[in-house]
């Protein structure tokens, strides 16, 4: 659940922190008093693209920050935080944060740790949905609607789908591959010549892994011939000659060996004395021969420098390094042997797409078959939700069509995509004898929110959101329908946490909390509060939706009525 929220600075909110609890939640208060503020501050938090505007006047930036608390180790946030490498707070809670700056940029934090925009929304979309009059619309799109039914079933659409696309994705890489070896005969020549001269040119430099790295090597050793000559040759004569270090270091081992009869404990310095100098004198021969193998040949160092030139160029044009370049000759030499024998390979290709269009069909009509089941008991559960909802008269069905496509299956030309090869739209009629339509066509505006509340009542309990969140859903209704859909609100609310700002007075008398926004001028200033009511503050405030602006006693009397009612209803769970 949504535990709390923090506001600073965001649109007329100046600061706040509102508290919420499990259940329902419901936020009433004047038109334009900042109830839908409070909501795009949490849409931002599930990774809602920000604006500027959002940032209050004078201030640097805006900051919202919710704490969600998470009791139940297999919810789908748990899996997403692990796989994206995110902390995990303590006590398993989740912290989001968002921060806008007046400059527009935008700051994103999951559990302390800075994230991307997407990973927000990845983890955000997981914890919280958000149902508003826009969204509902998004209900009429049929693109939409194929994702809905997966849902409602699914574990068993889930494998079915995951067993699809292991086929699909493999047909789709194999006719890529013969779609890009099917080009056009000029093409393709042009694509041989091109590769035989880049072939021609890298095979030409006959290139050696770490080759560039050991001239390199070497160049600094010719480049610097002369300070490494008179370096060797000062140490070596530093110690080889009379009077030199070998030379001391000989009567020094000398004097120490002639005492080693005199005092026993002085044999040890004069062993260590003789290792020393045998070391030295190792040395001296070493140096001697390295000064005896240096040679100075300018004519190697312009080869080597003619060599690098030509492999710094190979390496601009083709890669970075000699081992991308013999890489890119493997990949260049395969390529150039499809395309040589193109109608070996195109022959081939025919015979993949072939088995695997067979298998991605087999498993295709396998999905939907799934889906025509799970059609039919969705409609079941709608028709339920809908007579719940005083559309008992409606009838909602699903219709499957294909895309058309250059696949012959069944006396059909079809298309194979991603999710399958089906179309799916949700049809409903709300009036007995008419035919089904699509729901753009025949739905009122108080007929959608009632068919949302009834599709969400269904998916809220497969789901697990932990946060669901009505943005006055329930606008242009009225009567026994707006008691319906009070009650579906409540009912959606034993599943997962329910945060709903309404307008309806039967809505907010189901609250399991009241928070009433105000909005109050001060010092030319507007600001945006939040209060928690009280019982009887909760029945004043109901009374006020009831009646207008005007308190009475038969509207507070009404507005216990309904407290009462509601209640009532609750306890029959």
């Amino acid at each position: 659940m949504l535990a709390q929220i923090s506001i600073k600075d965001f649109a007329i909110i100046d600061q706040i922190t509102v508290n919420f609890q499990e259940g329902l939640t419901v936020l009433t208060g004047e038109t334009g008093a900042g109830k839908s503020i409070i909501i795009d501050a949490i849409q931002l938090l599930a990774g809602a693209r920000a604006s500027v505007e959002f940032v209050r006047h004078d201030a640097d930036q805006a900051s919202i920050e919710g704490i969600f608390f998470i009791d139940n180790d297999s919810h789908p946030v748990k899996n997403v935080i692990s796989q994206l490498d995110l902390p995990e707070d303590e006590e398993g809670s989740v912290i989001l944060e968002r921060f806008i700056t007046s400059k527009g940029k935008s700051i994103c934090r999951v559990n302390g740790k800075l994230v991307t925009l997407g990973i927000l929304k990845e983890v955000g979309q997981k914890l919280i949905d958000i149902h508003s009059q826009h969204e509902t619309q998004s209900l009429m799109n049929p693109e939409k609607h194929v994702e809905l039914l997966d849902y409602f079933n699914g574990q068993k659409i889930d494998s079915a789908k995951k067993s699809y696309l292991e086929v699909y994705n493999e047909w789709s890489t194999i006719q890529k591959r013969f779609k890009d070896l099917s080009e056009n005969e000029q093409e393709v020549a042009q694509r041989v010549d091109l590769l035989k001269f880049q072939l021609n040119e890298l095979q030409e430099a006959q290139l050696e892994v770490d080759e560039d790295e050991q001239l390199e090597e070497e160049r600094n050793q010719l480049a610097n011939f002369e300070k490494i000559f008179e370096g060797l040759q000062a140490t070596y004569y530093s110690l080889y000659g009379e009077n030199k270090g070998l030379d001391f270091l000989s009567n020094a081992m000398t004097s120490l060996e002639m005492l080693e009869d005199v005092d026993e404990s002085l044999q040890t310095l004069s062993e260590q004395m003789k290792s020393a100098y045998f070391t030295i004198e190792e040395l001296s021969f070493e140096l001697r021969n390295r000064l005896d193998s240096l040679e100075y040949q300018p004519e190697r160092l312009n080869e080597i420098e003619s060599r690098l030139n030509e492999l710094n160029r190979l390496k601009r044009k083709y890669g970075q390094s000699i081992k991308e370049l013999v890489d890119l000759m493997i990949s260049m030499e395969e390529e150039l042997e499809k395309l040589e024998n193109k109608d070996t390979h195109l022959h081939a290709l025919e015979k993949q797409i072939k088995e695997l269009t067979e298998d991605a069909l087999m498993e295709a009509q396998n999905l939907h078959e799934i889906r025509i089941q799970t059609s039919r008991e969705l409609k079941d559960s709608i028709h339920k939700e809908l007579k719940d909802l005083y559309l008992d008269k409606a009838t909602f069905d699903v219709e499957f069509t294909r895309a058309s496509g250059n696949i012959s299956w069944k006396d059909e030309s079809i298309r194979l995509m991603k999710n399958g090869i089906d179309q799916i739209q949700f049809l409903i009629s709300t009036n007995p004898g008419e035919p089904v339509k699509p729901l753009h066509k025949v739905a009122s505006g108080g007929e959608i929110s009632r068919i949302m509340l009834a599709l969400k009542s269904i998916f809220s309990q497969h789901q697990g959101i932990t946060s669901v969140i009505f943005d006055e859903v329930d606008t242009g209704v009225s009567g026994r329908v707006a008691q319906s859909i009070a009650q579906k609100i409540q009912e959606i609310s034993k599943g997962s946490q329910v945060l709903c700002i309404s307008h309806l007075p039967q809505v907010a008398a189901m609250a399991d909390q009241h928070l009433l926004i105000e909005k109050d001028q001060d010092l030319n200033q507007t600001k945006t509060s939040v209060k928690k009511l009280e019982k009887e503050q909760s029945v004043e405030e109901i009374g006020r939706m009831i009646s207008g602006s005007e308190l009475t006693d038969a509207t507070k009397k009404h507005a216990l009525e309904l407290i009462e009612q509601a209640n009532n209803q609750k306890a029959k769970g």
